[in-house]
């Protein structure tokens, strides 16, 4: 990967007045300079950051990683997660499917990012997106990146140059809130707003269905159309809008509003789409018939009918032009707080004060409306109580009064009527529902320590507060599932990238737990079952503290584990945290000399106990890990204590388990399967090497491919009878488990005719037809055979069979290198094979060396090794034992070419000893 940052930009020129808006969808630039688009209200690049990426399978990860940390640099973390899922369908399509390499651009704005991801593959063409093409399913494994684009990205487009193809999109910062109305004050000329020479706005009425009623002439000057072409069409055939399917308000919604402002765009009658910024107003004619008036300027013209930002209620005077403030704002106050928390706990604590109470609390509901969850609170253990839920139906200990306000003058006469406030010493409560289009969406309630507080009066007022606010929180909680989806779907990419970059069982744990500390939880636990008799084993525990890991582990190992229940989803275990309460408790009396013994100082132990106790006193979780129908284990999420997990998260536990059991699964099927593999190929090796008096003999073995020991390459030295020796060195054509096999065939045939009497041309030719009696399954197989006694003397007599294989060399204590025998026909070809042996004699300090092609045949591009440059490096052994001289033989090989042996070697090293040197 290469990468590059640029700081800076230029402004862009004004534009002249009446000059039409960019189209959207760019032409084709030069690769050196990328195009973007600009507006007359001059978005300035203040940044560049550039990286190209090689077309193999771990860039997609990189760039992800590039992305992320280049708009975390810049501040951008709002739109960190759309901009790394796009980037990584994108990147994917370009090095894996298009197979060539990607250059990824950022490029910062005052306003968001664009990014662009460049392809050498131009002729994969992308469908212009106002033909009616079908662009897939989105659960297909490929073809997602524009899908996706078009859901997430406020802008985005396709262009092309004869030697890239290059898809852009763009993010844009969260607006900021429209609030109240307020007078600017007196600005210099060059200091107001940009606009053209004359401000046309468009007024545009839509009826009841949706379709142009009228069409002002502002309006055919701008877009093209004249009155008589657009009316009696829906305004949808217009406007480009800008939604994302199912997570916010689209044009038909908008227009039922009763007041609506923002920005879409409007398609001319050139076809180009131009940025308008608009404000919506839902009335009714004399009839009672409804329609909207929608006002339009161009979109750099906004100023013009956009609502200027709230300033603070202090600044607003007394309201005395007589108009009615924001109800919203009345109850919220100004500015309204931009994020979900910071507006529930606004919430909360205007509710108290409004109330005068001493705590307030607020709710928000499930999608089904089964459950609420505790989200803000004042003037309660919030800690305790977050993400903390509560069921609505009634019955005992329920919430049964949310879906309508309520009144308790007394929760000691009603205990469990408000399970959230138990325990807390609050006696009187009103409590509202928070509604939207008659939907349940929470609960907002206002407590007091003092019976007979509240009645009707109070909770009339709390209602009212409740539904001014109700939309907004809606809005909110909504705009914050959303972010949480789409970092959800970020995190499980990357969760997925890891998961199967690994085979490893240990470190498929390890990533489990690495995965969901801190992110999902505070720390985390994983047990594993090997199979259906076995009880569940504590594989692996991670703490985001490290050093509670060892007490957190030595808890759970006293807790029995939980049940391997195959049931899908979270659910909570009781047990770590009861089992910490109860040690911590009596390590405290312990100390305190309150168990009848002795009474001692508080010691240094109490303090890991109560630290092990707090680390997993909260809320404990379990969820299956279940892969092929079997649960193989569980993982464990912790919260600290008082701490509860909110639903969301354990949806994306859930989701993450599912992975992780997948991956765990298929590293434990790779484990046994390779551990079958390697027995199976341990088998076919000789026990061990004899020792043999007069004699030294060292062997060297390796066979080529990742995790083979056996492979086509053989040898073996065994003995035949008194004081006489077998041996072999043998090459199957092939490499792998296929000629393993032939290998065991051939080495355990050569010791049973061996030990049997017969000579070495018998032994061959039986061993030729035993290899030829395998049929479609049978290889040719290259032998070299002897039998080897030693003499009385000190030299040792050999009798060598050399069936098709590279020629013994013998060095002899002056240095020379010779052949040792003659070749002939290999096995497993013809049946009729008229083999000879040929008897040589080793003096002391003689060394007769074999080896298969594998050595010989070393190549490093052109260049070969072969029998000369074998037997130049044998002349350099002279005097050396048999272990130095395979020794250097290997290193040898090794040194001659930098690549990794592609083919299986041996080489057997049998001395006569004699004098060394030193």
């Amino acid at each position: 990967m290469t990468t590059g940052v640029i700081p800076g930009g230029h402004n862009p020129e004004p534009r002249p007045t009446g000059e039409r808006m960019p189209q959207q969808r760019h032409q084709p630039t030069g690769q050196g300079s990328p195009h973007v688009e600009t507006r007359s209200r001059s978005s300035v690049i203040t940044a560049r950051a550039a990286a190209s990426f090689e077309p193999v399978g771990r860039s997609v990860a990189t760039a992800r990683s590039f992305v992320r940390d280049t708009l975390q640099g810049w501040g951008f973390a709002d739109v960190v997660d759309d901009a790394v899922v796009l980037t990584s369908e994108l990147v994917t399509n370009a090095v894996v499917h298009a197979g060539t390499h990607a250059d990824v651009l950022c490029l910062r704005t005052d306003d968001g990012v664009r990014i662009e991801v460049s392809d050498r593959y131009p002729e994969r063409e992308v469908p212009l997106q106002g033909s009616a093409v079908n662009m897939g399913s989105p659960d297909r494994e490929g073809g997602r990146g524009l899908q996706l684009c078009a859901a997430l990205a406020a802008r985005w487009g396709v262009e092309y140059t004869s030697t890239h193809k290059n898809v852009w999109f763009q993010l844009d910062l969260p607006e900021r809130p429209v609030g109240t109305r307020a007078a600017g004050p007196s600005l210099p000329a060059d200091l107001l707003p940009l606009a053209d020479g004359r401000v046309r706005v468009a007024v545009v009425q839509i009826d009841r269905k949706g379709s142009i009623s009228a069409w002002n002439e502002d309006a055919e000057e701008i877009f093209g159309h004249t009155a008589g072409e657009v009316t009696g069409k829906p305004l949808t055939d217009l406007a480009a809008w800008p939604h994302t399917p199912g997570t916010g308000t689209g044009i038909a919604e908008a227009l039922q509003l009763s007041r609506w402002e923002g920005s879409y765009g409007i398609r001319g009658a050139d076809g180009r789409v131009t940025p308008v910024y608009a404000s919506h107003l839902r009335v009714r004619d004399t009839g009672g018939e409804p329609s909207t008036v929608c006002l339009l300027v161009r979109d750099h013209e906004r100023a013009v009918l956009q609502t200027p930002l709230r300033v603070p209620a202090s600044d607003t005077g007394g309201a005395s032009d007589g108009q009615s403030s924001d109800p919203f704002e009345v109850f919220i106050g100004s500015p309204a707080p931009d994020d979900l928390d910071g507006l529930l706990q606004r919430t909360v604590e205007r509710a108290r004060d409004m109330l005068d109470g001493d705590s307030a609390f607020l709710l928000l509901a499930t999608d089904d409306e089964t459950e609420l969850e505790v989200r803000a609170s004042t003037g309660l253990p919030s800690a305790r109580q977050r993400f903390a839920r509560v069921p609505v139906e009634a019955g005992p200990g329920r919430y049964g009064s949310a879906r309508m306000p309520a009144v308790h003058d007394d929760l000691a006469a009603v205990p469990g009527a408000v399970p959230l406030l138990a325990g807390t010493g609050m006696r009187s409560v009103v409590t509202v529902p928070l509604k939207v289009e008659g939907r349940l969406t929470g609960s907002l309630g206002v407590a007091a320590e003092a019976p007979d507080r509240y009645s009707n009066e109070e909770a009339l007022r709390l209602q009212f507060a409740a539904d001014r606010i109700a939309l907004a929180v809606e809005s909110a909680r909504l705009g914050e599932l959303e972010r949480l989806r789409r970092g959800s779907l970020s995190f499980l990419v990357e969760a997925s990238d890891l998961l199967a970059g690994t085979l490893d069982r240990d470190q498929t744990l390890a990533l489990m737990a690495q995965m969901t500390v801190p992110t999902l939880a505070t720390w985390c636990a994983v047990y594993t079952i090997a199979d259906q008799a076995s009880e569940p084993y504590l594989s692996y525990v991670l703490h985001e503290d490290e050093e509670l890991i060892d007490g957190i582990k030595s808890l759970l190992s006293k807790v029995p584990p939980p049940d391997p229940v195959p049931t899908p989803g979270a659910r909570v275990w009781t047990a770590p945290g009861e089992h910490a309460h109860q040690a911590a408790l009596r390590s405290s009396m312990r100390s305190l000399g309150l168990t009848g013994g002795p009474t001692r100082q508080v010691s240094s132990g109490i303090g890991p106990t109560l630290a092990t106790a707090s680390a997993v006193g909260g809320e404990t979780v379990v969820l299956p890990l279940v892969a092929r129908n079997r649960v193989i284990g569980m993982l464990t999420l912790g919260k600290p204590t008082d701490e509860h997990f909110r639903q969301e998260i354990l949806e994306l536990a859930e989701d993450l388990s599912r992975r992780a059991a997948l991956a765990l699964d298929n590293a434990r099927l790779y484990s046994e399967r390779t551990a079958i593999s390697q027995a199976l190929q341990r088998s076919l090796l000789p026990p061990g090497t004899p020792h043999i008096e007069g004699m030294e003999v060292e062997v060297i073995y390796r066979a080529a491919g990742e995790g083979n020991e056996v492979g086509g390459d053989f040898y073996d030295v065994f003995p035949i009878a008194d004081n006489a020796y077998g041996f072999a060195i043998g090459d199957v054509c092939g490499t792998g488990p296929n000629a393993a096999a032939v290998t065991g065939l051939a080495r355990h045939a050569l010791r049973l005719l061996a030990r049997e009497g017969l000579s070495g041309p018998a032994v061959l030719e039986r061993l030729n037809s035993a290899i030829l009696d395998e049929g479609a399954r049978s290889r040719f197989l290259t032998l070299l055979y002897g039998e080897m006694r030693p003499q009385e003397d000190g030299s040792a007599e050999m009798k060598v069979v050399c069936a098709g294989h590279p020629l013994p060399l013998r060095l002899r204590q002056d240095g020379t290198v010779e052949a040792a025998a003659e070749p002939q026909p290999l096995l497993g070809v013809i049946e009729d094979l008229e083999l000879y042996e040929q008897t040589v004699t080793l003096d002391p300090g003689d060394v007769l060396l074999c080896v298969t092609d594998g050595v010989t045949e070393r190549r490093e591009g052109t260049r070969m090794l072969g029998d000369d440059g074998l037997a130049d490096v044998l002349t350099t052994c002279t005097g050396l034992t048999a272990g130095a001289v395979a020794a250097r033989i290997m290193r040898a090989v090794e040194r001659f070419a930098s690549d990794a042996p592609s083919d299986d070697m041996a080489i057997l090293a049998m001395r006569v000893p004699g004098l060394q040197k030193d």
